[in-house]
């Protein structure tokens, strides 16, 4: 019996599009049938990268692709993307109908490979997973059918250099701007960092120095540790897991003396960096005390999260730890965690500090998880850390709504990010507006 999912907050497979689109100079060409990939940016997207959108190649199977196989169709889509659009790197996605039919994908994208065309593949049928799984289905394959192919040196280690995998870009609206915090504080304690995806990335011959990094940096729940571990049997690369995204100063330098003490790099440096840092962290939350004060009685006392579990872990410390704002009994986890990653989830969340806990649930049915907080709602005024599905709920339960998961589609974000000691204070800054702006 199939489930409805109300409300769905992450993609299909095929939204692995936007990881390309993210990759400067990289495009895209869907073999699927018309509408998929235009729903998806629609859903996903703010922006359309280099050649996003409505630029995206498609062969737009249709019939007669169903019945007579689209490999032809695909070959001429292929050939016609390398004619017209300037590009580094051409990325084969295929959607449920090409997928079904059993379209040999690959052997079309060998011939042009064979040609020394800078171009790979990936099944990303839509019925196989997840953008957040293809996410890391995308990164194996450039890095095995061109890293591999085009990297001029595989072996030598450049000291200090990491790779980092942190947000999937566009499912994580605030992804360029968490990317640009990550990249900066950990350039500050001395590491030369590749994000890979974004304005902060060197594109595509970022991509090719993957195999000389001294050590990985994954920051997330789980997404990303497939490509770690992958680079890891390949080049011998070790990795280093933060498990939530650091936010405000607790976590962040906590997330950072970690890094240092996993790497070769100077430590007192490192440690000035954290103390200048904390210091003007900590300068600006003592500003908010008047404020804090003045305002008390009118400011959320309890929080919800419906988050992926990387923020969701990552804001309820933060929140907790260093806001006062506490946890309602239940936070929602929305990404369909594979069940090998959720007891560890379930264990931070009973540990988000030494004196709260929280349970955990995790809900891929938004709204089966509105209707949850319905039948429960707080008594005090409440802060719901949700997406645009939200906007109706926090109206009736006059609570406050920032959207901090897609859909987002009463914001518009450029380089606004949480992560790091910036992202900690742009966090009360949105927090805190919402606040103000329906004042009771």
């Amino acid at each position: 019996m199939s489930k409805l999912i109300e409300q769905p907050r992450y993609s299909c497979a095929l939204g692995v599009q936007q990881s390309v689109i993210a990759i400067h100079r990289a495009v895209p060409v869907v073999h699927a049938g018309p509408g998929c990939s235009t729903k998806i940016h629609g859903f996903l997207g703010q922006g359309e990268g280099y050649a996003g959108g409505s630029t995206i190649p498609c062969t737009n199977s249709s019939e007669a692709e169903i019945v007579f196989g689209g490999e032809n169709k695909l070959r001429g889509v292929i050939d016609g993307a390398f004619k017209v659009i300037d590009a580094d790197l051409f990325v084969v996605l295929t959607g449920c109908t090409s997928d079904i039919v059993g379209d040999d994908v690959g052997q079309v994208t060998r011939e042009f490979q064979a040609a020394g065309k800078s171009v790979v593949y990936a099944e990303t049928g839509g019925f196989k997973s997840n953008n957040y799984v293809s996410h890391d289905l995308i990164i194996k394959a450039i890095v095995e059918q061109y890293v591999d192919k085009f990297a001029a040196d595989k072996t030598s280690v450049i000291p200090g250099l990491v790779n980092l995998f942190a947000s999937v870009p566009y499912q994580d609206p605030y992804w360029i701007g968490n990317l640009q915090e990550l990249k900066r504080i950990l350039t500050g304690i001395g590491l030369k960092v590749s994000v890979l995806f974004g304005p902060e990335s060197g594109g595509v011959e970022e991509w090719l120095s993957i195999p000389r990094a001294e050590f990985n940096i994954v920051v997330s729940a789980w997404p990303g540790l497939k490509s770690a571990e992958l680079l890891e049997a390949k080049y011998g690369t070790p990795f280093y897991h933060f498990p939530y995204l650091p936010v405000g100063g607790i976590e962040t330098g906590r997330f950072l003396r970690e890094v240092a003490d996993f790497s070769s790099l100077d430590r007192a440096a490192a440690e000035a960096f954290i103390a200048d840092e904390e210091r003007k962290f900590y300068a600006h939350i003592e500003r908010t005390a008047d404020f804090m004060l003045e305002f008390r009685y009118g400011l959320p006392r309890v929080f919800y999260t419906m988050l992926d579990a990387s923020y969701a872990v990552g804001l309820a410390k933060y929140l907790l730890n260093e806001l006062g704002i506490l946890p309602a009994q239940t936070q929602y986890v929305v990404d369909n965690t594979p069940e090998e990653y959720r007891a560890a989830i379930v264990e931070r969340f009973r540990s988000i500090s030494s004196r709260r806990s929280a349970n955990v649930e995790f809900v891929e049915d938004g709204g089966a998880i509105q209707e949850a907080i319905r039948l429960g709602k707080p008594a005090q005024r409440a802060l719901i850390l949700g997406s645009g599905w939200e906007r109706d709920l926090a109206a009736e339960l006059g609570a406050d709504l920032l959207p901090v998961s897609v859909p987002i589609t009463y914001r518009l974000i450029l380089n606004c990010g949480y992560a790091g000691y910036n992202g900690g204070l742009r966090l009360i800054e949105d927090i805190y507006d919402r606040v103000l702006g329906t004042y009771r």
